[in-house]
């Protein structure tokens, strides 16, 4: 499921909440730019079509919401959608955190913690070969 950059918005704000109403959703959006009430009810609409946000209840004539899609699930989505962009390679990606400073050595140390953790990283650890089913992968 795509997610639009408004839609995504709306989705932090359920994740945070964990269900609310679109009346709670508007009020928690930010002051400057906030969106009439009725355009984050259609945007919630969308989300419920899309199978991102399902109704749970009804509170008098609101209906209260909460995400179907976990956070993880949405960035993991947006994630692997830009690394398509750069043919799958995350070096341009890493390259620009760092040149910005987005990307420190803390980060980065973090990320090498991960990266050891990995199957692939035992595996050499252990000089162990790749499973015959990944091999065959391109």
């Amino acid at each position: 499921m795509r997610l639009t950059k408004f839609e995504l918005e709306i989705m932090q704000v359920l994740w945070d909440l964990g269900s609310g109403s679109v009346r709670e959703v508007q009020e928690l959006l930010p002051e400057k730019r906030r969106p009439a009430y009725t355009t984050v009810q259609t945007i919630v609409r969308r989300l419920e079509e899309k199978g991102a946000v399902r109704r749970v209840k009804k509170i008098g004539n609101a209906f209260i919401f909460e995400p179907l899609v976990s956070r993880r699930s949405a960035h993991h989505k947006l994630i692997t959608e830009l690394l398509e962009l750069f043919g799958g390679s995350a070096r341009p990606l890493m390259a620009h955190l760092a040149e910005t400073g987005k990307l420190n050595l803390e980060d980065v140390r973090e990320l090498e913690s991960l990266l050891a953790r990995t199957p692939e990283a035992q595996r050499q650890k252990t000089g162990a070969k790749k499973p015959a089913s990944d091999r065959t992968k391109k």
